[in-house]
């Protein structure tokens, strides 16, 4: 129902993960009879998740570890890892930089120029450990660079930006005909962000295997305050998740709904399934774990624009290896580690088998989910306070 604004304004209102819960049902399980893998194009994988492709949080080798442990990392072509033959320095400047320097300089590092010869470089590194190997460009760079992806043997490519359209309007350069270059690519693409029900279906109309949801909601994130556009991500996903079963209806292909941001706890992730995603990407919890790159720090593919930032450096600390932070085992009781093991008790608990039976889970909307009953965590910040 719409909520009037004012007198010429009227408005849905709309949920993030803090405001739901997940219901239990009549049935619960052992976690070992949960099947928490999930199947994109040709490839199977353990865990449902890919990792943001972020420079703080994906390098080759965190890609190759992730791969290892049944996830996706998503390298960013556009990042200091194509820019740089030896990107370390700049990565642990950017880590030692003080908050008050920290966008202009990141800004004068970000304007080294993209090399076709280490795009090719990079996958190889990913591809020689026989990992799934992912990467993203911008749909501004995409038709510069998606022959470096083929020729170096690229198996899934990820075109992301802010928000991503199927209908680009420009007077001034030629935008990116989506549905045309997905149907002439030869490799599976996943596209986004959204956060409409609309624009994911426009989105799923171009053939992309999967579909990013989220705007703005990534622990590194300003585009809420800077643009003030975006939308809360479990109504965002739930929405997207709408548009999946139209267009199943319409076309008979079952395009994947990602959840892109905003998933700090294993709680979360949960919530982003139960919501209807299909998997999640994270950004922030990879880049806390002890291998990722960003040495501590964290920052998005936008807080560098050269006119227009769109996100912060933020601090995320070490929370402990990658291992420990996606399938555990966890040694502190706030949720952020083992997160995918926290996946598999929360569909136990509510007793399904599978990520498309979970899907169906019953959600409510509960305020008082982390405050009732939590008065001594929250006075002494342990716990979920």
């Amino acid at each position: 129902m719409d909520i009037d604004i004012g007198i010429g304004k009227t408005g849905r209102r709309a949920w993030g993960f803090d405001d739901i819960a997940i219901v239990p049902s009549r049935r619960t399980r052992d976690p070992d009879d949960v099947d928490i893998s999930w199947e994109v194009d040709a490839y199977h994988l353990e865990l449902p998740m890919l990792a943001s492709a972020m420079d703080s949080a994906v390098s080759p080798a965190t890609a190759i570890e992730i791969g290892r442990l049944g996830g996706i990392g998503v390298l960013n072509l556009e990042g200091l890892w194509t820019r740089y033959e030896d990107p370390e320095p700049y990565l642990e400047e950017i880590a030692s930089l003080p908050a008050e320097k920290a966008t202009r300089r990141m800004q004068e590092i970000y304007l080294e120029p993209i090399k076709s010869e280490l795009v090719g470089l990079r996958i190889g590194e990913m591809k020689a450990a026989g990992i799934v190997a992912a990467a993203s460009l911008t749909p501004q760079h995409v038709a510069r660079h998606a022959e470096a992806t083929l020729q170096a043997g690229l198996d899934i490519l990820v075109i992301q930006g802010t928000v991503v359209s199927a209908e680009h309007v420009s007077t001034r350069v030629e935008p990116l005909n989506l549905k045309q270059f997905i149907a002439e690519f030869e490799l599976p693409v996943i596209v986004g962000g959204c956060a409409s029900y609309s624009t994911a279906l426009h989105l799923m109309r171009t053939g992309a295997v999967g579909v990013l949801v989220g705007v703005g909601p990534g622990a590194a994130c300003t585009t809420r305050g800077v643009l003030g556009v975006g939308v809360p991500q479990a109504t965002a996903i739930a929405d997207a998740a709408g548009a999946r079963i139209q267009y199943l209806d319409e076309s008979g292909r079952y395009v994947h709904v990602i959840a892109d941001g905003g998933m700090r706890t294993g709680g979360d992730v949960a919530k982003a399934i139960a919501c209807g995603a299909d998997a999640v990407m994270l950004g922030s919890p990879i880049a806390a774990a002890a291998e990722a790159p960003g040495k501590g720090v964290h920052w998005g593919m936008a807080t560098f624009h050269p006119t227009l930032p769109r996100g912060a450096r933020v601090e995320v600390g070490e929370l402990g290896s990658l291992e420990e932070i996606l399938v555990g085992p966890a040694h502190e009781n706030d949720g952020r580690r083992n997160l995918f093991g926290a996946l598999r008790v929360s569909m136990a608990t509510t007793g399904y088998a599978d990520l498309k039976e979970f899907q169906k889970a019953e959600v409510m909307v509960a305020p008082a989910l982390k405050t009732e009953g939590k008065a001594l965590q929250i006075n002494q910040n342990v716990g979920m306070g």
